[in-house]
């Protein structure tokens, strides 16, 4: 129970910071401009400082079976994702990008945190990483079909993923990290929460509110994402009942956020219903309040 308190918490702290972005927009203090320039802060700067201080840690046994394990199994989630949104959203490239990949890194990382404790990221830290780089890749071969976009240029040169490569190395070297850059990794990456979920609210302050809970399709959206994905993802990591449980968990917290916000800079970058994909992020952020405590519950539940 007080790990859902804790998760209710920190949902609503985080809608708090979203209430801000939709004040500043509209009170002109922010543009559409601003957004993008906010949400490249965050993929060049402040996701890299997240993931990259999750790996300063002591090269133990334990630590290195628990990234090798945590990395297969967040492929084998996202493998999930896309196979299940494939089949039901095949013939809506947004809708089957938005189900497909969640919002792990903006509003999984500071849940993990707050359940967990901060070295948690750890856990998930690749899970992040071969997210976003599926996104740059099968994600705009969704929208666009273009083989271009899947390709090993694209992969390599995805922030997210070169600060997992950056922290993998730093990990297994045992190359020490000055406790100065440690402190400002650590100040950085706590900018995560507040500046995604303004962007965020941003992105809302755009939207028909009307349209937002009465359009069909975003709840069927919202509904896989947030309930048929996580189950999924449930009854898999339970199929390995010597993962422990902290990877576990943390796993399934990002398997379980809500609409990734991407799909809305993607569906921007290649002039598409722009609209529309924001709408399926604030509606599922919304509704994830319920969802995920409640993922979480029924997972403590099956012990």
């Amino acid at each position: 129970m007080e790990v859902i308190i804790i998760i209710i918490r920190q949902l609503f702290i985080m809608f708090l910071y979203m209430a801000i972005g939709v004040a500043l927009f509209r009170a002109k203090l922010i543009t559409k401009e601003g957004s993008r320039t906010l949400a490249h802060l965050l993929l060049y700067c402040i996701l890299p400082c997240v993931i990259v201080k999750s790996f300063c840690l002591e090269r133990t046994p334990e630590n290195t079976a628990a990234l090798g394990a945590s990395l297969l199994w967040a492929l084998l989630l996202l493998l999930a994702a896309m196979l299940v949104s494939s089949v039901l959203f095949q013939k809506s490239p947004v809708d089957n990008f938005g189900a497909s990949f969640s919002n792990a890194g903006f509003m999984g990382f500071p849940l993990i945190t707050a359940v967990l404790g901060g070295n948690a990221v750890f856990y998930a830290a690749g899970f992040v990483a071969l997210l976003n780089a599926l996104q740059w890749t099968y994600g705009q071969w969704i929208l666009t079909k273009d083989r271009k976009k899947v390709s090993f240029k694209v992969i390599t040169t995805n922030p997210i993923v070169l600060s997992l490569l950056l922290g993998v190395i730093l990990f297994l070297a045992k190359i020490p990290v000055p406790a100065l850059l440690t402190s400002v990794m650590g100040t950085v990456a706590n900018m995560n929460a507040p500046v995604a979920m303004i962007v965020l609210g941003v992105y809302l302050a755009q939207t028909d509110i009307r349209k937002l809970f009465t359009t069909g399709r975003l709840y069927a959206v919202s509904a896989v994402r947030l309930l048929l994905i996580p189950a999924v993802s449930l009854l898999l990591l339970r199929l390995s009942p010597k993962l422990p449980p902290e990877i576990s968990t943390a796993l399934l917290i990002a398997a379980s956020a809500p609409v990734g916000s991407n799909v809305a800079v993607y569906a921007q970058k290649l002039e598409m219903d722009y609209t529309y994909a924001v709408q399926t992020v604030c509606l599922s952020t919304l509704l994830s309040v319920i969802t995920m405590p409640a993922i979480l519950a029924l997972s403590q539940t099956l012990g």
